[in-house]
């Protein structure tokens, strides 16, 4: 880094709910250095950790010799907005932040302080104002962007009550998928022996056919197999009572937004062809395009996503952008809100 901080610095942080992630750069946007601390929302992280956090996270990117160069600091938080001063998210990680600045002895003249998706967004090639922002990973949200401040929200409302066609959408689809297929409700999908392959259930209570294929009308052929139970071939009906009083408690015992991590085994499904995950998937599709919708866009406005579901290997991203272009909109992706951050930073300074 050397002769790099013998100049004026600015610093991007990008705080989310599993860590927060700190990048140091120059004041012309060369990047010096990375560091990360744990987790940033700053609704749900009590603020003494929070603070612990993003000094942590600070004090791994700037060196003690260079702290006092710095001139700008933005943060994106999960749980805040740059659109109000008073939202209590934003408070809290204004606070937190101010306090984690002080103790490393960082100046920091400009202090911004905005939400992970304005930073995410701000992130895209050309530091956009305008225009939607849309994260679709263990959660689902679309912002409508006006002066690089979020001014309508759609969606993004947990897994209780929303996040639909996010990775949590899309987990929970899949045991219900296997649930229903070893009551007999569903149609035969690989998933059901994954998921309770994931769950760690016995081998003997698992279903032992392979992807079934299907006629024109959505009917399974017949396999050959467990002919004395022709609904679910080789798949007894006391071995899927067994499943499903194993699997249920199995599921229960984790928190609900551990659902989500049986959003890649349906990805699987569905490039080996299962069909009830390829319908999952393209479920979830529709759900994001209803939630891009709410937003009201023109053709041709920009569209900044994010998150794992939507990047390039992401399974949601073909099925998605193909229903984006029915509508004249296109998307552009961004892997994280840091450079965002730094972006936001620089203008600050330079403001």
């Amino acid at each position: 880094m050397g002769n790099d901080l013998n100049q004026e610095l600015v610093v991007g942080l990008d705080a989310g709910g599993t860590r927060t992630r700190a990048v140091l750069a120059a004041a012309d946007g060369r990047v010096l250095g990375e560091g990360a601390g744990g987790p940033g929302n700053a609704i749900t992280v009590p603020l003494p950790q929070l603070t612990d956090h993003l000094a942590d996270a600070l004090a791994r990117v700037v060196p003690e010799a260079a702290r006092a160069r710095v001139v700008a600091v933005t943060g994106g938080f999960a749980g805040a907005t740059a659109a109000s001063e008073d939202d209590p998210g934003t408070a809290r990680a204004r606070t937190a932040l101010t306090d984690a600045l002080r103790r490393l002895g960082i100046p920091a003249d400009r202090l911004g302080v905005c939400s992970d998706i304005e930073a995410a967004f701000a992130a895209a090639p050309g530091t956009p104002s305008d225009g939607l922002a849309l994260v679709a990973g263990t959660g689902a949200v679309a912002m409508r962007i006006t002066g690089r401040h979020a001014t309508t929200t759609v969606d993004g409302d947990g897994w209780l009550l929303g996040d639909e066609g996010s990775g949590f959408w899309i987990g929970r689809s899949a045991v219900r998928a296997a649930l229903r297929m070893a009551d007999g409700r569903g149609r035969p999908t690989v998933l059901a022996g994954w998921v309770g392959r994931t769950l760690g259930l016995p081998v003997a209570v698992l279903p032992t056919a392979g992807i079934p294929s299907y006629d024109r009308g959505g009917t399974p052929r017949p396999t050959g197999t467990g002919a004395h139970d022709p609904g679910v071939p080789g798949w007894q009906r006391a071995r899927r009572e067994d499943y499903r009083r194993l699997l249920l408690p199995a599921v229960m015992a984790d928190p609900p937004i551990r659902l989500a991590r049986f959003a890649p085994l349906v990805a699987e499904a569905a490039a080996e062809k299962d069909a009830v995950a390829q319908e999952i998937l393209g479920e979830a599709a529709d759900h994001l395009l209803d939630t891009v919708r709410a937003l009201e866009p023109v053709p041709g406005e920009r569209i900044v996503a994010t998150g794992g579901l939507l990047g390039p290997e992401g399974p949601l991203t073909t099925p998605l952008t193909e229903r984006l272009h029915a509508h004249g909109l296109t998307l552009d992706w961004v892997a994280d809100g840091c450079p965002g951050a730094v972006a936001l930073a620089r203008l600050a300074h330079l403001s």
